[in-house]
């Protein structure tokens, strides 16, 4: 499945597309079945996809993954805005994004809600817990979008039917000359050793007395014993 945050970097891009024209190109890293997700992309409306898979990237934590996307980018070589979701939807981490920008050396606006685009600069409207930052930020730049942009726009039954009939292109680790030591579970930063859903135990136990300043003697003894006071 796509990234909840990743729609909305593509429904973000696509209205800067549809004010100011240019071309979006998506990109996923994976395995070959995640061009699935990168064809949801084109059905809303992008251009290009690429799937990024290859064994070597197996296993490849945020920083990793971070520089996968930005030796492809610089591959790429000609671009003007890189979007990207504020956050996965699994492990909440947000780092990606941060880190492309820190690799390509470019300006970067976290928790994007909206874009304007004049000339060769960018008005980013940032959300923060008590408002919004607007910053203006030269081009090119690295954005990550929040779900404050709103409803990401539904594929239509011709765009569904298009992006079947794409061609999306699979790059391996050799297309975007990686280096080996960056990438996969010997360069994680982070290693999982066990998911498992904590067990907790409650217990109950009644105290009672004679009367009740008995009974608080009692509660305060047991508080005692278990050093709770």
């Amino acid at each position: 499945m796509i990234n909840p945050y990743d729609v909305q970097a593509v429904e973000l891009a696509l209205r800067l597309k549809d004010k100011h024209g240019g071309k979006i190109i998506v990109l996923t890293v994976g395995t070959e079945a995640a061009g699935s997700v990168v064809k949801h992309a084109l059905s809303m409306g992008a251009d290009e996809g690429i799937v990024l898979a290859d064994k070597a990237f197996e296993d490849s934590d945020s920083f990793s993954t971070a520089y996968i996307l930005a030796k492809t980018i610089q591959r790429i070589k000609d671009f003007d805005l890189i979007l990207c979701g504020r956050q996965a939807a699994d492990w909440d981490e947000g780092l990606v994004g941060s880190i492309i920008a820190e690799n390509l050396g470019l300006p970067l606006v976290t928790l994007t809600k909206s874009i304007e685009m004049t000339g060769e600069e960018l008005r980013v409207t940032r959300v923060t817990l008590d408002g919004y930052q607007v910053f203006a930020v030269p081009m090119p730049a690295v954005v990550t979008v929040s779900n404050e942009v709103g409803q990401p726009r539904l594929p239509s039954g011709w765009g569904i039917i298009a992006a079947a009939r794409k061609q999306l292109a699979l790059w391996k680790a050799q297309d975007i000359d990686v280096d080996s030591s960056q990438i996969g579970a010997t360069a994680a930063r982070r290693q999982l050793k066990k998911l498992f859903i904590p067990e907790r135990e409650r217990k109950c136990e009644i105290v009672d007395g004679e009367t009740v300043t008995e009974a608080a003697e009692k509660l305060a003894e047991r508080l005692r014993q278990a050093g709770v006071i």
